[in-house]
């Protein structure tokens, strides 16, 4: 609990208010917020203890901004993925840029990898815990709507992501879904017929993806996208690409793959089966990791300018710590043939 003074608990944080009420930090931030999830009982006691504290619902953020620790926080939420590790080559890659760009402005950088469990109080306890300046967020997963309470209350958060029309939360990223007409025009220029999708639609950045060669296949009159669900934690995802490939051998001619490491996973399954790339399948891949120029054949892929996604987090969140308000960034993808499309 927090701290005492004079006999009386001193009430900092989210986290003390919690304590002292006995339910977790994610109820009280949506008591404050007044979410209609808190029942109406449990609402007025959270409340009626902040007063008796002098706790008001901006307290955490703004002693925050007097008290500075020196250290960015990093959060990775993997509610739709659970076993994907933060070992993934585009993680890593994005973590190095964030991690140059935090250091060149005099940061450190606190890395937490994030199941997000059923109360969702995930973000909530890391803002709360007093030991971080700001938070940036690796991605959506299925946390968007809990993402998007605590951007309610606690401005100094940035999100790499996807960008949809009225949300609260600050993003930063790719035009996903325009990326994912580049990648399917490719493909229908490279004489793709039957275009699937190879990854998990439910993921939000993976979707509008999906979305985009969707409309593409649908504008030239092809059949509709078939869709392969694949986890990216690659122990699993190559036995389900196997197994995908086997059921829909033949009637498929062209793969768009969400990441580039599912498509060199689907490079070595289509090599393994005997099947040519592309002269039987053509194969797009996104992100432009460098493991798409290492693949043989080198691969057709969808580029998000990482590094320029690393400045951007960096700045909107340093310029959000200072008070400001700032608009997302999306950054145009861009295709590069390489010799899989």
């Amino acid at each position: 609990m927090g701290e005492e003074r004079h006999g009386r608990t001193v009430v900092r944080t989210i986290t003390d208010l919690a304590r002292l009420a006995g339910v977790s930090p994610g109820t009280v931030s949506r008591a404050l917020a007044g979410k209609s999830l808190v029942n109406a009982k449990t609402r007025a006691r959270i409340e009626a203890l902040a007063r008796e504290h002098g706790f008001r619902p901006n307290q955490m953020a703004s002693g925050l901004r007097r008290q500075r620790t020196g250290v960015i926080g990093v959060a990775i939420p993997l509610g739709h993925d659970t076993r994907q590790q933060i070992s993934d080559t585009f993680f890593m890659t994005l973590l190095g840029h964030l991690a140059d760009e935090l250091t060149h402005e005099g940061y450190d950088l606190m890395l937490r990898r994030v199941v997000p469990d059923a109360d969702g109080d995930w973000l909530d306890r890391f803002i709360g815990s007093g030991m971080i300046d700001g938070v940036i967020v690796i991605g959506q997963s299925d946390q968007f709507a809990r993402i998007e309470e605590v951007a309610e209350g606690y401005r100094p958060m940035v999100v790499w992501g996807n960008h949809q029309e009225g949300q609260r939360h600050c993003v930063v990223g790719s035009d996903n879904r325009l990326g994912g007409r580049l990648a399917a025009e490719r493909l229908i220029a490279a004489g793709a017929r039957q275009i699937a999708f190879l990854g998990d639609a439910t993921a939000i950045e993976f979707a509008a993806r999906r979305a985009g060669a969707a409309d593409v296949a649908a504008r030239f009159g092809l059949p509709p996208l078939v869709t392969l669900p694949t986890h990216l934690s690659p122990e699993r995802a190559s036995e389900e690409i196997a197994a995908h490939l086997a059921a829909h051998a033949g009637r498929i001619d062209g793969i768009f793959a969400a990441t580039d490491t599912l498509a060199a996973l689907c490079l070595t399954a289509l090599r393994a089966r005997g099947v040519a790339v592309p002269g039987a399948v053509r194969l797009v891949g996104f992100d432009d990791l460098p493991i798409a120029r290492q693949t043989v054949p080198p691969l057709t892929t969808i580029r998000q300018d990482i590094a320029a996604g690393a400045r951007g987090l960096v700045d909107l969140l340093l310029r959000r710590i200072a008070g400001e308000a700032t608009e997302s960034l999306i950054l145009p993808p861009e295709l590069v043939v390489r010799e899989t499309a």
